[in-house]
């Protein structure tokens, strides 16, 4: 798994939302990107996290800092989970992991002593750019948006 540095290139991709919509990394140049990697839809860590990144949407427009979330989950269940939280950012579907192994998010984890291939949480902040200005990986969910934010400050404007 190879993982991504600062000033390393962010790589591209174009996915569905949960709403069928083809999103791609394109479609927020000039503005600075949070994208975080989840591994299932409306789990216990999956909803603190989508969930706190929610609560902050006026931190977000302060920061100017879009967001979009990514799982393997189909666009289907993007959207309940979307619809039972009001979180109301792009949630993509990933269903193959290219993206996600693309960004180093997809590899091997051991969960309750047991080895399997799935979603590493991970995220990553972009600048207009396009480049990765930060890549956290095996971040708690709690620690998501705080990870952020304290990158960003320390960035400046």
């Amino acid at each position: 798994m190879a993982k991504l540095n600062p000033g390393d290139p962010a790589p591209d991709f174009n996915l569905p939302d949960q709403h069928g919509a083809m999103v791609s990394l394109g479609d927020f140049r000039g503005q600075q990107l949070l994208i975080y990697f989840y591994p299932k839809a409306d789990t216990p860590g999956c909803t603190r996290q989508a969930c706190s990144i929610r609560d902050a949407r006026e931190l977000l427009r302060d920061l100017g800092l879009a967001v979009v979330g990514l799982s393997p989950d189909p666009p289907a269940r993007q959207q309940k989970f979307d619809d039972k939280y009001g979180l109301a950012f792009p949630l993509l579907a990933d269903a193959d992991h290219r993206v996600a192994e693309a960004y180093g998010a997809w590899g091997e984890k051991t969960r309750y002593g047991r080895k399997s291939l799935g979603i590493i949480r991970s995220s990553f902040l972009i600048d207009a750019a396009g480049q990765i200005v930060a890549a956290w990986y095996g971040v708690k969910p709690e620690d998501t948006l705080p990870k952020a934010q304290k990158a960003l400050e320390a960035a400046g404007p």
